[in-house]
């Protein structure tokens, strides 16, 4: 932690995890915390005077709001990153901060900041949120619970009349997803200096529009938010988020204190074969870049499922070229997106990628480009701990259990203190139109963070 506020331990920079730390029982995705011993700390009375303020009913008002923007008929989201869409998203919220005087703020990576002063506004502030865009089908709530319940914090404790020590900031950070721009977590990777910047801005879309004539426009839009550096010093960061699997609902918890994020690999596979006649080149003489593909595909699936059980394999995007009902496919190229918790297992079974598809390329080229490597990583265990006591006090049903999708925190714990808050997330659906979470879990998630960031800014 920096500055002098109290050293809490285990910040970025620590080793993963043994894979057997992640096994509890027989389940790795959760630990029901039998046998978990509550420190016995309350709440802090500036806590629960701004836990009055808290409010469910404004909270859930502005997650009906943000989805507007970007609204599908089935009644999910289409939101991306960078768009018409999110660009409307951002004025809303904008304008709701202004009028509530909070400071407004973007970096050259597109991240938006919402800024409650504190007493003693040169230290590091506390940061809080998580992301604005969606995908293509998305619901209404993954990464926007935690931008708008950061931002009900603000306004909380802003109605409590008080002012902590320490600044805190509610932020949306640029481009989670990476639906629209691959990969993902773009702008906390700025932001925490995993990624250099010049190499996200050459990222381009699938219309040949990039990070940075996109970001132009989102700048455009927005003349009177002043930018401001790249990264700064964080005291520590907390982002609440619906858990996006079934586990808290079926377990009849309200919150999750997560232990920790699986780790992750994503790959771009390109294979170039030859066009031709469809009615007039021979099978044998093709140079058929989608059979090969698909080679690659069904045997790179059948190694995963006989390596292990919950060893996560999705090829989530193909494109084919030319595309042409009566034109042999020339060149297809596809996504690759691996995760598993045992890091070891999971760079072991990438490595194999590229001489497995070479084997099965046939006449074709074949060029396996690795995007994202992001091997497990473990939250500090006293934040943690901070997270299930405050939710016990405010007698919410909690529990562990680790993340199986990623998230911006993964970026925020190689730099400050880092934690999740999870709340259910109805049947575990998500990325998903039907993507549903509770009013009140909703509200008991912001109560906790309320507790914990009033804590952690002082």
């Amino acid at each position: 932690m920096s500055g002098d506020g109290g050293g809490l331990m285990g910040a970025g920079g620590a080793a993963p995890a043994p894979a057997e730390s992640w096994r509890r029982r027989t389940d790795w995705r959760k630990e029901t915390g039998e046998g978990y011993m509550p420190s016995g700390r309350e709440i802090t009375p500036e806590a629960e005077r701004i836990l009055e303020h808290v409010n469910g009913d404004r909270l859930w008002q502005r997650h009906m709001e943000l989805a507007r923007f970007g609204a599908r008929s089935d009644g999910g989201v289409d939101r991306q990153a960078l768009s018409a869409e999110e660009i409307e998203a951002r004025a809303h919220l904008i304008g709701i901060a202004r009028a509530r005087g909070f400071g407004v703020a973007t970096d050259p990576a597109g991240n938006l900041f919402f800024r409650l002063q504190g007493r003693e506004p040169h230290l590091p502030p506390v940061l809080s949120g998580s992301h604005m865009d969606s995908q293509p089908t998305g619901g209404r709530f993954d990464g926007i619970y935690g931008v708008l319940a950061a931002f009900e914090v603000l306004e909380a404790i802003r109605d409590a009349g008080h002012t902590p020590r320490r600044s805190i900031e509610a932020v949306a950070w640029m481009n989670e997803e990476g639906s629209r721009f691959a990969p993902g977590m773009m702008g906390s990777e700025a932001f925490a200096g995993v990624r250099p910047l010049d190499e996200i801005l050459g990222v381009r879309d699938a219309d040949g529009v990039s990070v940075a004539a996109a970001l132009a426009a989102v700048n455009l839009a927005f003349p009177d938010v002043p930018l401001r550096e790249l990264g700064q010093p964080v005291e520590a960061y907390v982002e609440a988020h619906i858990e996006q699997g079934p586990v808290l609902e079926a377990e009849g918890r309200v919150v999750g204190a997560v232990t920790g994020i699986q780790g992750k690999q994503t790959y771009r596979v390109t294979v170039t074969g030859e066009e031709a006649h469809a009615g007039t080149k021979p099978m044998a003489e093709r140079r058929d870049a989608l059979i090969a593909a698909s080679a690659m595909v069904q045997r790179l699936h059948a190694i995963a499922r006989s390596t292990a059980d919950d060893l996560m394999l999705t090829f989530g995007r193909f494109t084919v070229s030319p595309n042409a009902p009566s034109v042999v496919p020339a060149k297809v190229v596809f996504s690759i997106d691996l995760r598993h918790f045992d890091t070891g297992l999971m760079q072991g079974f990438g490595a194999a990628i590229p001489d497995l598809c070479a084997e099965l390329a046939g006449g074709c080229g074949v060029v396996v480009e690795p995007l994202v490597d992001a091997p497990s990583l473990v939250f500090p265990e006293a934040l943690r701990d901070r997270i299930r006591d405050i939710a016990a006090v405010l007698g919410h049903p909690v529990m562990d259990l680790a993340s199986a999708a990623g998230h911006d925190a993964r970026h925020l714990h190689a730099i400050a203190p880092t934690a999740m808050i999870f709340i259910p997330c109805h049947q575990g659906i998500s990325h998903h139109p039907t993507e549903r979470a509770e009013p009140e879990h909703l509200h008991a998630g912001a109560r906790v963070l309320a507790a914990l960031l009033t804590e952690l800014a002082g």
